[in-house]
C-alpha cells in the first residue's frame, strides 16, 4: 500500500514543537508520507528564538527538486520562508505543479513574538506565494501584517478572509484563536462559508499549533478531500493536540501530535 505524499517547505525548530518537525510529526500521526526542504535553522527553545539562519536559495532549490522529481508529492505546505528571495524562489517551484494542492502558512512571528519574515518580503508573499495557494492559514496577526484588517471580534473575520482572498488564493482560512471565547476559525472561498469552533481548552502549551493545523490541512488534501473536509478533519485534530499539550522547558511547551497515539 503506497503512502500519500506531503511535502513541507519551512523552517527548523531545535525545540521540535513547531516548523519542520511539528510538520512531520502531524504527518506521521494523520497517516502520510512527509517530506522536508529546510528553508531556514533557526535556535529555538521553550523561551523564544535565539537565532535563526535562512538557506541560500539554490540548497533550497535543490531540495525541492530531488523530492518532486523522484518521488513525487500529493500536496505541499510552506511555512517560514524568511526572506523576500526565498518566498519567491519556493513561489516559482510551486507554480512549475499547479495541480499539486498548495496549502500556505504565511509565518511572520513566532509564537513568543520573535520575527520569522523579513519585513521587506511581505509584498513578495501578497503578489508571489498567496496566487499559488489552494489554503492560505494565517492568523490574526498576519492578517493584520498582510492586509491591514485588524481583527477584534468575531464578525471581522469575514474582512479578513475578503482581503487575504483579494490577493489569489482560493481559499482562505482565517483562524480566530486569539479572540476571546470559543476558538471560531472561518474558511472561505468567497462564495461559500464554514465556520469551525472547537471549545478552548485552558492550556498555556499551545507552540506550533499553526504548523501543525497547516501540515493536517495538507494530509487532508494529499488524501483526496476537498477543502472543507481537510479542513474539518485538520481542526479536529489540531483541538485534541491543543487539549494535550504539554510542558518543556521552562516556557511555553508544544501541542501534542502524538495524541491520538496515547487516546
Amino acid at each position: 500500500m503506497s503512502l500519500p505524499l506531503v511535502l513541507t517547505v519551512a523552517g527548523s525548530d531545535s525545540g521540535g514543537g513547531a516548523g519542520i518537525q511539528a510538520d512531520l510529526k502531524t504527518m506521521l500521526a494523520l497517516g502520510v508520507h512527509g517530506m522536508s526542504v529546510i528553508t531556514a535553522v533557526t535556535a529555538q527553545n521553550s523561551l523564544g528564538v535565539q537565532g535563526a539562519w535562512e538557506l541560500p536559495e539554490e540548497a533550497v532549490r535543490a531540495q525541492y527538486r530531488a523530492v518532486v522529481d523522484d518521488i513525487g508529492v500529493q500536496a505541499v505546505k510552506t511555512g517560514m520562508l524568511a526572506s523576500a528571495a526565498l518566498v519567491e524562489t519556493v513561489a516559482e517551484l510551486l507554480a512549475g505543479t499547479p495541480d499539486t494542492p498548495v496549502v500556505v502558512d504565511p509565518v511572520g512571528v513566532s509564537k513568543h513574538g520573535d520575527p520569522l519574515l523579513a519585513a521587506s518580503a511581505l509584498d513578495s508573499v501578497r503578489t508571489k506565494l498567496l496566487p499559488v495557494a489552494t489554503v492560505a492559514t494565517p492568523n490574526l496577526d498576519e492578517v493584520a501584517q498582510l492586509t491591514g484588517v485588524v481583527v477584534e471580534q468575531e464578525s471581522d473575520l469575514r474582512e479578513a478572509a475578503a482581503a487575504i482572498l483579494s490577493y489569489g488564493p482560493r481559499w482562505a482560512l482565517i483562524k480566530g484563536g486569539h479572540l476571546e471565547g470559543d476558538a471560531v476559525d472561518l474558511l472561505t472561498d468567497g462564495s461559500e462559508e464554514h465556520w469551525l469552533r472547537a471549545p478552548r481548552h485552558d492550556n498555556r502549551h499551545t507552540h506550533g499549533t499553526g504548523c501543525t493545523l497547516a501540515s493536517a490541512v495538507a494530509s487532508g488534501l494529499a488524501k483526496g478531500l476537498t477543502v472543507p473536509e481537510a479542513v474539518r478533519e485538520a481542526k479536529a485534530y489540531v483541538t485534541g493536540a491543543i487539549a494535550a499539550g504539554f510542558a518543556l522547558g521552562a516556557g511555553i511547551g508544544p501541542v501534542d501530535h502524538g495524541w491520538r497515539f496515547r487516546a
